[in-house]
């Protein structure tokens, strides 16, 4: 099984629209996956982080994959992608994680 995690920043300004404004239409686009990608198997998206949290992060995910096909796979559907196509436009940063269970 494979776990994917990524953590993003955005842009103060960007599609017209604010950092948060701009999070918060990427979370729920994220969300909006569930269920419609086969190999996605589960997807958890917040903007919400504990008073422990020690990276500058606005917006994180973790989604479960059985294996690196499965992964790449959902890379590749054409919804996931329409997701990637608009955060790279808003985000400033990201950083990714991916680990065997």
């Amino acid at each position: 099984m494979i776990k994917h995690i990524v953590w993003f920043t955005f842009k103060e300004e960007a599609e017209g629209a604010t950092a948060s404004e701009n999070a918060a239409k990427a979370v729920s686009m994220l969300r909006n996956l569930e269920g419609k990608i086969p190999s996605l198997k589960t997807i958890d998206v917040s903007m919400e982080f504990a008073s422990t949290t020690t990276e500058d992060v606005q917006v994180v995910l973790l989604s479960t994959h059985d294996d690196e096909e499965g992964l790449a796979n959902y890379n590749q559907h054409r919804l996931h992608v329409e997701c990637v196509n608009f955060i790279k436009k808003v985000i400033a940063s990201r950083k990714a994680i991916d680990f065997v269970v």
